[in-house]
């Protein structure tokens, strides 16, 4: 008889990432991925970081030993001066390194929340923070999100009925829809916040990337110098925008969260690498990250841009997109009642591949909704991916007629 472990609740019935699940399609002969979000490895700036490898090489010191938890003295120093850069005014004693975003928002969920606590978010969101939230056990409350990001008159009943103690968004860039939340919109977003309990986590790891539109102030910025500055957690992360196999990412956050996340590190991981921080700090303090951002961003504008008129040229007004002006996502939404997650395997067979938008929602999802990623794509394959999703949404067409 087959021994039968005692797993932990949320593990007995765990389901593993749905974008993650596609990776064993990549293997696939001519296959085109517009699925995983993930920075172009063409556009590293590899001579930069070879540099400063090298330099840190030449003159380890203590980096090869263990560090801080709280990280390495240079690396919160460049994390404090590009927050700063960002407009959010900050001490390298106000930021704790973490092995990127990710880890810092498990962190804070370790440190705020038990099981059947109440944490909000946008629907739809990050899929990685869902299952977070649903392994630590919390209540998970959304509410609808669209071009300028969460619906505020929702966001104000739910405010008010659920008292939770997060609020978790991506306002620049958001994954998965691209969306960024106007100004207006986020001074009426902090508002909201005067007078509650709840803490506010604003992840931004694709703010940098922006190549359209007008450029606005992050909430941690905005929220300086007001009554809610203290409920605000500003996350980042180098992975979108240097490489993310440093795996380095900060939390900007009130002196009580960082000790509570301190000890919640100490237990997970005891210190993020020392000897890659020290590299990525070598890096940053160089200027190659200043000079090298606008190529990327530029590239990506290039791809998005393709991206959106191969798009309109195959589906006409079969599709909504909405068009974004930074990041890495695209969001559609197929029309005449087709539903995403059954194109998915004709898509696959026609050799391209994407998200449904089904694995974003923690309720009510839009079954024609869907993911596109721009950024792991030449333009040649970017024009051959959309060629190749129309005809899979035509061979889709044809079946649902057939019934």
């Amino acid at each position: 008889m087959a021994f039968t472990f005692r797993f932990a609740e949320p593990f007995a019935q765990v389901k593993g990432s749905p974008i993650r699940e596609l990776f064993r399609y990549l293997s696939q002969p001519g296959m085109i991925s517009f699925a995983g979000g993930y920075p172009a490895p063409e556009l590293f700036d590899v001579a930069g970081l070879q540099n400063s490898l090298e330099a840190i090489a030449r003159n380890p010191g203590t980096t090869l030993s263990y560090g801080a938890t709280e990280g390495w003295p240079a690396l919160r120093e460049s994390f404090a001066r590009l927050s700063t850069e960002r407009e959010i005014a900050t001490d390298a004693e106000q930021v704790m390194v973490t092995s990127g975003s990710q880890q810092g928002f498990d962190l804070l969920l370790r440190a705020f929340i038990e099981p059947g606590d109440t944490v909000v978010v946008e629907r739809p969101t990050y899929p990685a923070a869902l299952q977070g939230l649903r392994l630590a056990g919390a209540q998970i409350v959304t509410v609808a999100s669209g071009t300028q990001g969460p619906d505020l008159a929702e966001l104000t009943t739910v405010l008010k009925q659920h008292q939770p103690k997060l609020l978790y968004l991506v306002p620049t860039f958001a994954n998965p829809t691209g969306a960024t939340i106007n100004l207006q919109g986020r001074r009426q977003l902090l508002d909201l916040l005067l007078g509650s309990s709840c803490v506010l986590i604003e992840d931004d790891p694709y703010g940098e990337l922006r190549f359209g539109g007008t450029p606005v102030p992050t909430l941690a910025g905005l929220a300086q110098d007001t009554a809610v500055a203290d409920q605000i957690v500003y996350l980042s992360s180098l992975s979108k925008i240097i490489a993310p196999g440093l795996r380095l990412g900060w939390m900007r956050a009130h002196a009580d969260i960082l000790r509570r996340c301190v000890l919640a590190k100490q237990v997970d991981d005891l210190c993020s690498a020392p000897y890659l921080q020290a590299v990525a700090a070598h890096y940053l303090d160089s200027g190659r990250y200043g000079a090298h951002l606008p190529t990327i961003s530029s590239s990506y504008g290039e791809r998005a841009r393709l991206m959106i008129d191969s798009l309109r040229q195959h589906f006409g007004s079969h599709l909504t997109l909405l068009e974004p002006e930074g990041g890495m996502f695209l969001w559609g939404r197929l029309h005449d009642g087709l539903d995403a997650t059954a194109l998915l395997p004709l898509a696959i067979e026609e050799n391209v591949m994407f998200v449904p938008g089904s694995a974003f929602y923690a309720e009510q999802p839009d079954p024609q909704a869907f993911r596109l990623s721009f950024t792991m794509s030449s333009p040649q394959q970017i024009v051959q991916g959309c060629e190749r999703l129309f005809r899979a949404v035509q061979r889709l067409a044809r079946e649902q007629a057939a019934r």
